[in-house]
């Protein structure tokens, strides 16, 4: 009887840590300007947040928590990982090497989270642009999100 309770207990307990999941994010910047001008970089943020601290609910008459009124400043992080990358073009136009020369930093960082027990769940990306015939600035922005059991 006591090792039937005590292998219920054990099957609770590891069925209940299945569901606990670490997430990280890998944010790579890739810069869409002429010239060599804009800046490229990988980021990881170094620091837990918690959402619940910088958010209010609203209503029609007004903000229900009026505790959580923080400022943006409060927000912001310096403990984060910074790798430098090579932006799209230079000034003779875009550079296929720079490209590669990203694809090769970012697969670094995959296989390394990969080896440190991190799964990619998703990745995500989007260009921020204007679009415009003479628009010659914007961003190119993928989000890698893994998960750690």
């Amino acid at each position: 009887m006591k090792k039937s309770i005590l292998l219920v207990a054990i099957a609770l307990c590891s069925f209940a840590t299945t569901f606990a999941q670490e997430v990280k994010i890998v944010t790579v910047v890739e810069s869409i300007v002429p010239n060599g001008l804009g800046r490229s970089r990988m980021i990881v943020a170094n620091e837990t947040k918690d959402f619940n601290e910088y958010t209010t609910t609203r209503t029609e008459e007004k903000d229900k928590d009026e505790k959580n009124k923080s400022k943006r400043g409060e927000i912001r992080t310096k403990e984060y990982e910074e790798t430098k990358l090579l932006n799209f073009y230079n000034i003779g136009g875009i550079r296929f090497q720079n490209i590669a020369a990203n694809d090769a930093i970012v697969t670094s960082k995959i296989t390394d989270m990969l080896q440190k027990g991190w799964e990619l769940k998703f990745v995500n990306s989007g260009i921020e642009s204007k679009g415009s015939k003479d628009d010659k600035h914007g961003i190119y922005v993928t989000r890698y999100i893994f998960v750690k059991k």
